[in-house]
């Protein structure tokens, strides 16, 4: 009876561990300059290295060259949920460009992403479509690059 018991239990720590949600973000800094900052409810969760999450993400991401503000204010930031249950979406948003700034999914929606490389570069919030880039693959992860 125990040994079903026990079968049984880690049966279902094995189903519901492959379906615990989980997602990583990565940095790239071309700049020579600045440290990547990513926050998640206004808590800098990483300076720089990869950030993995078990469980849905809401988070904004920048470049911080020694003129952003505590949440990114006078700089390029992109702005991401990352959500299996709702779907992931990633914007770059433009109210200042501080330095050149992309984003792309991997491990779903592979060469999904977007890049603003100047100031008022289509696609940035508020200025042309195509942002926000939206992608519906579970565990999704994401790639930013700045000064590439």
């Amino acid at each position: 009876m125990f040994q079903n018991l026990v079968i049984v239990l880690v049966a279902a720590l094995l189903i519901i561990g492959a379906d615990a949600e989980s997602h990583t973000i990565r940095f790239s800094n071309f700049c020579g300059t600045g440290t990547p900052i990513l926050q998640e409810n206004g808590v800098v969760v990483s300076t720089g290295a990869a950030y993995i999450t078990n469980g849905p993400l809401t988070a904004i991401a920048y470049l911080d060259v020694g003129s952003c503000g505590s949440n990114g204010e006078g700089c390029t930031v992109v702005e991401s949920t990352l959500n299996n249950a709702e779907g992931s979406s990633t914007t770059i948003n433009m109210t200042s460009f501080s330095v050149p700034t992309g984003f792309g999914y991997y491990n779903g929606c592979d060469g999904e992403g977007g890049d603003c490389t100047r100031a008022g570069c289509p696609g940035a919030t508020g200025i042309i479509s195509p942002f926000p880039i939206e992608c519906n693959d579970e565990n999704v992860d994401l790639a930013i690059t700045f000064c590439d």
